[in-house]
């Protein structure tokens, strides 16, 4: 009789714990519990400052070396190293001979000039590096263009034993701006013939068709899933195009011509864009955990009043379609006027307030796999009231759960997403909130002041939040969009403790929510 009431009284107090727990667990949804994180920051105690990487270069790429090593590498011959990724230590800057990034380019015969001749400043414009190592070969292979104008440009090639060079011009594989009188320099006979009728394609009346064909700039080189090699370019006129590479030659696989899928044997796949909108800087990540292809992009004009921004499409296949939060794509035939409407915009001018500068025309952007397994994007920055200065920044990223990149707001510090993952509660108490928008202009995008508490949203913005616990996903809904995201706690650049929230919107807009806190 004893042991018969100590079971029945175990077993009641098990049935009473499990009723507890499924209450807790049931409040914690709906808001309960306290907190995990430190105290919150009173407004005055929010340090100010920034940080300056020291690295100058536009259009940065970085590619990782075995030893963990850093390269990164810009536009007018430019090259940096760095072990952080927050300070660079530049080893090459300008266009002249003495450059070590290249042995033989500026050498006679010229030949990666031969076509585009020199620039308006009467000196030769070298832009847009990317480096991939060369899984066939062996060999570091870099492509980069030269240019003399907005539209007569050449893609050309390169190559080196090692990371850091010094790489070896071979050959050039894509001309822009061609018009008869100089097609001769360029390779396009052999690619296409001497039919005229094929030729009208490109040359008008007018001269070179940049509404529709594309100026050979800015190239960017991928593995798709396959180990297929790829190649995306192009800047404003004519959009931005994809074309398969031979790994053992280094040369464009040329396509069959077939318009209604954008595809023209010369210069390959369109992907987005035309008739001379602002849309350069192509980039294209494969991401093997969720098994897209996200193309990302610069908007605007590089300046810093210019409105120059990132933003984001993705596909299930390197060639497109390309689509972006809210479903939709930006084809020839498409509404080209309206492109500010497409594209999930990342970034573009913004301040915070612990920031001591307004960021300015964020762009040129590129991504990479840090040597810690992290994602990262690499751009370069511009500040208000600064003119033209600018420097290489380096933020990390993180996939939300519907599988979109989330930038975190401030330069990678060292920051990792939680192992274990966010409670309902923890997301508590003041936040300030930027929303980027779709602008494309030199507006700055200003934090407002909000409040988190049991899963509503109040103050300048209204809405609520959902944790997945365990995990660092969380959803937004703020104004009646939703927003998927990622939580991070990292510092900023001031050195104060901060807990962010980074979410993409089916609006294509994104936000960052920031939370000032005591250091742990």
């Amino acid at each position: 009789m004893h042991m018969l009431n100590k079971k029945r009284n175990a077993s009641v107090a098990a049935a009473a714990a499990a009723l507890m727990l499924g209450i807790s667990m049931l409040t914690g949804c709906a808001g309960g519990g306290s907190s995990s994180l430190p105290a919150q920051l009173k407004e005055d105690e929010i340090k100010t400052g920034s940080i300056v990487t020291m690295g100058t270069l536009h259009d940065p790429q970085v590619i990782v070396a075995d030893d963990g090593t850093y390269y990164c590498y810009g536009s007018h011959m430019t090259a940096a190293t760095s072990t952080d990724l927050m300070r660079w230590k530049s080893w090459a800057d300008g266009v002249h001979k003495g450059n070590k990034i290249y042995d033989n380019l500026l050498q006679e015969p010229f030949d990666a000039f031969a076509y585009v001749g020199k620039n308006a400043e009467r000196s030769y414009s070298v832009w847009a590096p990317s480096i991939i190592y060369n899984k066939t070969t062996g060999k570091y292979l870099m492509y980069f263009c030269t240019t003399s104008s907005y539209i007569k440009s050449c893609i050309t090639m390169a190559e080196a034993e090692e990371i850091g060079g010094p790489y070896h011009y071979l050959k050039t594989v894509i001309y822009s701006g061609f018009t008869k009188p100089v097609m001769n320099k360029t390779n396009y006979y052999e690619i296409m013939g001497e039919d005229k009728e094929v030729r009208s394609r490109y040359i008008t009346a007018a001269g070179y068709n940049n509404q529709l064909w594309p100026n050979a700039i800015d190239p960017a080189m991928f593995y798709d899933k396959d180990d297929r090699l790829w190649m995306v370019y192009g800047s404003w006129s004519g959009g931005i195009f994809l074309l398969e590479i031979d790994p053992e030659t280094g040369d464009p696989i040329h396509p069959e011509t077939d318009d209604e899928k954008e595809l023209d044997k010369y210069f390959g796949k369109r992907l987005i864009g035309g008739g001379h909108h602002a849309i350069e800087g192509p980039y294209i990540h494969y991401d093997e955990n969720t098994g897209y292809y996200y193309l990302f992009l610069s908007y605007g004009n590089l300046q810093t009043e210019g409105g120059y921004q990132i933003r984001v499409l993705r596909s299930e296949t390197p060639d497109g379609l390309y689509t972006d939060a809210s479903g939709k794509s930006l084809g020839i035939n498409g509404d080209l006027d309206a492109f500010a409407d497409y594209g999930t915009k990342l970034m573009g001018n913004y301040t915070l307030p612990s920031l001591d500068v307004t960021y300015m025309a964020p762009g040129g952007q590129s991504t990479f796999v840090g040597a810690d397994g992290k994602l990262y994007i690499v751009y370069h920055q511009r500040y208000k009231n600064k003119g033209e200065q600018h420097n290489v920044r380096v933020h990390q990223m993180a996939m939300s759960e519907n599988g979109w990149p989330c930038i975190f707001p401030f330069a990678t510090a060292g920051e990792s997403l939680s192992e274990s993952g966010w409670q309902q509660a923890d997301p508590s108490g003041t936040f300030y909130i930027v929303d980027q928008g779709l602008k494309v202009d030199s507006s700055v995008n200003k934090p407002v002041k909000c409040e988190f508490a049991k899963g509503k949203i109040t103050g300048e913005k209204s809405g609520t939040y959902q944790v997945k616990e365990g995990t660092n996903f969380v959803t937004l809904t703020i104004d009646g969009v939703n927003f998927e995201g990622v939580m991070v706690e990292m510092p900023d650049e001031a050195g104060n403790n901060t807990f962010c929230i980074s979410a993409v919107g089916e609006n294509n807009h994104s936000i960052w929510a920031v939370h000032y806190m005591a250091a742990r």
